[in-house]
């Protein structure tokens, strides 16, 4: 019996990767990412389901789409986090050094 190849379970995985490697790049190009993987997981894994015995690759696909949910919540995270210290420190302190010292001791208490 000859198998064939999930379509998209290795572009799946290297997303997966993605989207946990780029996490702390405020999390925008993760999120993108790991929204992809699991959109074209979800494809690949209705075509699976309809005749598993034609597939070989379903482990790839589904350690891609476990990663890119990693991913997803790492990103949402990440996220948050930026956004907490946003609100928490403010714009105008993240772009002048001694401002952002200034609130940092704020936070602390000193």
């Amino acid at each position: 019996m000859n198998q064939q190849k999930l379509p998209n379970a290795t572009a799946v995985l290297v997303l997966g990767i993605v989207s946990i490697i780029t996490c702390c790049c405020y999390g925008v190009v993760g999120l993108i990412a790991s929204i992809i993987g699991l959109v074209l997981a979800g494809k690949d894994l209705k075509l699976y389901k309809q005749n598993p015995g034609e597939y070989d690759n379903y482990s790839n696909l589904n350690t891609g789409r476990i990663l890119c949910i990693i991913g997803l919540v790492l990103n949402i995270l990440s996220i948050i986090y930026f956004i907490y210290v946003i609100t928490v420190i403010g714009v105008d302190a993240l772009s002048d050094p001694q401002l952002l010292q200034e609130r940092i001791r704020e936070i602390q208490g000193r």
